[in-house]
C-alpha cells in the first residue's frame, strides 16, 4: 500500500471499465499527481465475450485474461474485496486473501464492479448449476462436459449414460446461445474418439422465459439463429423456464422432465450486490445511479460505469434509455471516465458520454454466426460464415493489449492447421487428492474397509470358478 501524501483514485473493480479506467487515468495524469489503486478478487481481468470459445477449446484460458499487474505497472494493485465504503469519511473496507481486513482512504472512487449471475430461487441450482461469468467456470465447463464423455463410454447403465450425455443451457441471451452453439461443436469432435458415442445419442436443450433468443441482434436474425440451433439438433423451449433441478433431474414449467449431469446457467446478470453497502445510490434495480458524465449523483468525487452503473444513453431516440451492458459501451464508458477524472482532479467541466451502437455480433460455434453492423442508419445483417468472421474480428481488436490479440490470433491459426484438443483435465479442480491419499495416514476404519472389500471381491471370484462352464455360463461370465 502507497505511503503518500498524493491524493488516492481508488478504482474498485479490475474488469473491462476497471482496467480501462486506469490506464487512461495513468496516461492522462501527470507525473505524481494521484495515487492509483485497483482492487479486486482476482488479479486478472477477464475478456467474458470469449469465454464460450475458451469452453469450446478454440482459445487457450490463459489468453483470455489480462494479468492486472503486468498491464498497470505504474499502478497499486491490491488482490481483496471491498466489502463496504463509508462516503462521509472517504474510506473503503478491504479483505484480503489473507489477514486481516483493513481501512483504505481515498479522494476519489471509480466504481467499475460489474455484475454477477442473476440467479432465481431454483431448488438444486446451487448446487448442480454451472455459470459462465470467469474463465474459472468455463475451464470447469469444458473439463465437465468431456468428463460426461468418459463416463457414457465406461458405463452400462442406460440411465446414467443418457443422464451423462444430456446437456441443459438455461438463458438464450448472447452467453447462453454463444456457450451452447461451441459446446455442441466440441461434442461433435469429441464423439468421434469414442466409437459408442454419436451424436444421435446426446441430448442438447436450450431454455428461455423469453419468446425469442438472440434478443441483442434483432427478431430476424435471432430467429435465424434458433432455426440454426435446431437444424443442428438443439432442443429449444421458448417461454418457459426451469422451476427445479434436484439431483440432476430438471423440471420445466412446461411439463418438460429431464435428467442431466450439466446444467449450464447463463439467464442473466445483475449487479453486484455489494454496492448496497457502498452507501450510493442506487437505481431500482440495483445499478449505480450516474447522469451522463457519469458522476454519481450527488457525489462530486465518485464515478461508475459498465454493468453496475445506469448510464443515460443519449444516443437513443427512447426516453430514459440506458446504454446496455456489452463490451462496446464498457471500453468507450472507460476512455470517458478516465477523462472525467482527471478533470474532477482539476476541477475542469466533464464531458457527457454519448455513444451511438455500432451493431452486435455473436459467434455459434466454428463458422457460424449472427452479425448486426450499423453505419449511421444503416443496418447490415449477416449470418453464417460471414457473420463468424465479423464475430471473430471484432472480438479479436477489442480484447486488451496486443499481447493478448497477437495469442488469440495464434490460437485460432493454429486451430485452422491442427484438430481440437478434447482431453479432460478435470483432476486439476483437486490436483492434491492422489498425493493425499498416497500420504495420509491409514486408519483402522479404513483398514478394515479395505480388507472386507477384498474378502468380497475374492468371494465372487471363488463362485464364478466353481460354477459350471456351459454355453450359458460361458455367456455370462463374458458379460460379466
Amino acid at each position: 500500500m502507497s505511503t503518500t501524501e498524493r491524493p488516492r483514485i481508488l478504482v474498485v473493480g479490475g474488469g473491462y471499465v476497471g482496467l480501462y479506467t486506469a490506464r487512461r487515468i495513468l496516461k492522462k495524469m501527470r507525473y505524481g499527481e494521484a495515487t492509483v489503486t485497483v482492487v479486486d478478487p482476482r488479479s486478472y481481468m477477464t475478456y467474458q465475450p470469449f469465454l464460450p470459445e475458451a469452453a469450446a477449446g478454440s482459445i487457450s484460458p490463459r489468453h483470455v485474461v489480462v494479468p492486472l499487474r503486468r498491464v498497470l505497472p505504474k499502478a497499486e494493485v491490491l488482490t481483496g474485496r471491498v466489502t463496504s465504503v463509508d462516503q462521509d469519511r472517504k474510506v473503503a473496507s478491504v479483505t484480503p486473501l489473507a489477514g486481516d481486513a483493513y481501512e483504505l482512504p481515498f479522494d476519489y472512487l471509480v466504481i467499475a464492479m460489474g455484475a454477477v449471475s442473476r440467479t432465481f430461487p431454483v431448488p438444486g441450482l446451487a448446487e448442480n448449476g454451472i455459470g459462465m461469468k470467469g474463465v474459472e467456470e468455463a475451464i470447469g465447463l469444458r473439463n465437465h462436459v468431456l468428463e460426461q464423455f468418459d463416463k457414457a463410454d465406461s458405463t452400462q447403465d442406460e440411465e446414467a449414460r443418457r443422464k451423462a450425455l444430456t446437456f441443459v443451457f438455461i438463458g438464450g441471451g448472447f452467453a447462453g446461445a454463444e456457450t451452447i452453439g461451441e459446446v455442441e461443436d466440441l461434442a461433435r469432435d469429441a464423439a468421434k474418439y469414442y466409437p459408442s458415442i454419436s451424436r444421435e445419442d446426446m441430448r442438447f436443450v436450450l431454455v428461455d422465459a423469453a419468446p425469442g433468443i438472440l434478443p441483442e441482434v434483432g427478431p430476424k436474425l435471432g430467429e435465424w439463429g434458433l432455426e440454426h440451433l435446431k437444424k443442428r439438433g438443439v432442443e429449444v423451449y421458448l417461454s418457459t423456464s426451469m422451476e427445479s433441478c434436484v439431483d440432476g433431474h430438471v423440471v420445466l414449467k412446461n411439463g418438460l422432465e429431464v435428467d442431466s449431469n450439466t446444467i449450464v446457467w447463463t439467464a442473466g446478470v445483475k449487479p453486484n450486490p455489494v454496492l448496497s453497502r457502498f452507501g450510493l445510490p442506487l437505481g431500482p434495480k440495483g445499478h449505480v445511479d450516474v447522469d451522463a458524465s457519469m458522476q454519481v449523483k450527488g457525489l462530486d468525487y465518485a464515478w461508475a460505469a459498465g454493468d453496475n452503473a445506469q448510464v443515460p444513453d443519449l444516443a437513443s431516440d427512447k426516453e430514459n434509455a440506458f446504454c446496455p451492458p456489452n463490451a462496446q459501451h464498457a471500453l468507450r464508458q472507460a476512455k470517458a471516465l478516465g477523462d472525467n477524472v482527471i478533470s474532477g482532479m482539476r476541477g475542469f467541466p466533464q464531458g457527457k458520454y454519448k455513444h451511438a451502437n455500432k451493431g452486435a455480433v455473436a459467434g455459434l460455434g466454428l463458422h457460424k454466426g449472427v452479425a448486426m453492423i450499423v453505419f449511421g442508419k444503416t443496418k447490415i445483417k449477416l449470418r453464417g460464415r460471414l457473420a463468424w468472421y465479423f464475430h471473430r474480428a471484432y472480438h479479436g481488436m477489442a480484447v486488451p493489449t496486443w499481447n493478448r490479440k497477437i495469442r488469440v490470433f495464434a490460437d485460432w491459426t493454429l486451430g485452422m492447421f491442427l484438430k481440437r484438443e478434447v482431453v479432460s483435465l478435470g483432476a486439476m479442480e483437486h490436483p492434491r487428492g492422489e498425493f493425499y491419499e498416497a500420504a495420509a495416514p491409514v486408519t483402522a476404519a479404513a483398514l478394515a474397509k479395505s480388507e472386507a472389500s477384498a474378502d468380497k471381491t475374492k468371494a465372487t471370484a471363488d463362485s464364478r470358478a466353481d460354477s459350471p462352464v456351459d454355453g450359458k455360463g460361458e455367456k455370462a461370465a463374458a458379460s460379466s
